[in-house]
């Protein structure tokens, strides 16, 4: 039952089964912070594990820590960290550069698996998406389409019978909407097309299973729900049956079956290690190894039912207010995250911009769409009720008039 009072939400934090995470994270004095789906906050431990790694792994080890720190196998051991959070195998995750770079080199690769030359993309994905199908499929000979996942479009696209490779987002990065992995993984099989699925906005944030979906690839960040830090590395999925016979076209030293051999000849790594380039971040993958210890230790479960308890409450409490949200009510077509809008233009992003003035931070998505991420481990029920008391003055009153508001910055 949705909670009707403050009181109500104190309640639930005091039997919240996750209420000691959030001690594993700096929350600054006086924040209320939803934008967790945008960037997530810094785990406690992170900078200890970051100073480590510089000082003694670099700094006192030098270049022996590629071996006795294991910096060379670190795709792969923080790749099996990663695995149970999207419903992996160990072997079929690895992590490293960023999600467009892994989105480009599994979309190549799943173009190349196929005689058919479509990549079938979502009207409105987030941009990166669209922009690397743009370059991968110029660069492939193939041409790219675009329609809505949400709609009987899809299935009409798919029975075409020339789509190569579907790339859809799991939770889309707007609405919030969560697709069914499973049913259109097994549409578009049916149809004789591979799919792509970006995870960026549901790893860490609801349930995944690509091996029960019969996921074919897959790509994510780590550096919204999994709180591993700006620009933190990405993590690429490639189902184990795609192993033998995926070519990815970036072909980099670490990739290679034996690097060290330092022959002039390509020749791929067995398994998902075929789908590395170059050296990577270190430096960065100790920040996120660091939180992945912590997500070690989460129940998932758990995080998902907390996650519709606070949508569910935020959602209720906008409803009341009448503004409109474009996140769908029933619990299975939702990610975590609220999305809302307000029809006057400028309305959202100067709502968002006063509530970041009362510490409420959210963040704002052109051209209309007001976005509250929330994020089990470290928020609380009475954080729900205080950022949606926030944002019912803010509108009520109509305090986002006032001309600071509306200057726009570089990020919204």
């Amino acid at each position: 039952m949705t909670p009707t009072t403050r009181e109500d939400c104190v309640a639930l934090d005091a039997a919240d089964p996750l209420a000691a995470f959030r001690e594993e994270f700096v929350l600054p004095e006086g924040v209320i912070y939803l934008d967790g789906n945008s960037l997530g906050a810094l785990p406690r431990s992170t900078p200890g594990r970051v100073a480590d790694m510089i000082e003694r792994e670099w700094g006192r080890d030098l270049i022996r820590s590629w071996n006795d720190a294991g910096w060379w196998d670190k795709p792969r051991t923080l790749g099996a960290k990663v695995a149970p959070l999207v419903g992996a195998a160990a072997d079929e995750v690895v992590v490293g550069d960023g999600t467009s770079a892994n989105l480009f080199k599994v979309l190549v690769a799943a173009l190349r698996m196929s005689d058919r030359s479509v990549v079938l993309g979502e009207a409105g994905n987030f941009p990166t998406d669209l922009y690397v199908a743009e370059g991968a499929v110029a660069l492939a000979g193939a041409v790219q389409r675009r329609v809505d996942p949400d709609g009987p479009g899809l299935e009409a696209a798919l029975a075409g019978g020339d789509v190569a490779v579907l790339l859809l987002s799991h939770v889309d990065y707007r609405s919030g909407t969560l697709r069914d992995m499973p049913g259109i993984t097994r549409l578009a099989h049916e149809n004789g097309a591979l799919v792509v699925w970006d995870l960026c906005h549901s790893v860490g944030a609801v349930p995944v299973d690509l091996s029960g979906s019969g996921a074919d690839f897959a790509v994510g960040c780590t550096y919204k729900y999994l709180n591993a830090g700006p620009g933190a590395p990405a993590f690429l999925y490639a189902a184990r049956r795609h192993h033998a016979v995926a070519e990815q076209p970036v072909s980099g030293w670490h990739g290679h079956a034996r690097p060290f051999d330092f022959s002039g000849d390509y020749e791929p790594a067995p398994g998902v290690s075929r789908f590395l380039s170059g050296s990577q971040p270190l430096v960065a993958d100790a920040a996120l190894e660091a939180s992945l210890d912590v997500w070690a230790e989460a129940d998932l479960a758990q995080v998902r039912a907390k996650s519709l308890a606070m949508t569910d409450l935020f959602l209720s409490r906008a409803a009341q207010a009448g503004i409109s949200s474009i996140t769908p009510s029933e619990h299975a077509r939702r990610g975590s995250q609220v999305a809302l809008v307000e029809p006057e233009e400028g309305a959202g992003y100067a709502i968002v911009q006063a509530l970041i003035a009362r510490g409420v931070i959210g963040d704002f998505r052109a051209p209309d769409v007001m976005r509250f991420g929330f994020t089990p481990l470290y928020l609380r029920h009475v954080d729900v009720w205080d950022a949606a008391t926030a944002l019912v003055e803010v509108v009520g009153t109509g305090e986002w008039r006032q001309e600071r508001f509306a200057r726009r910055g570089q990020v919204t």
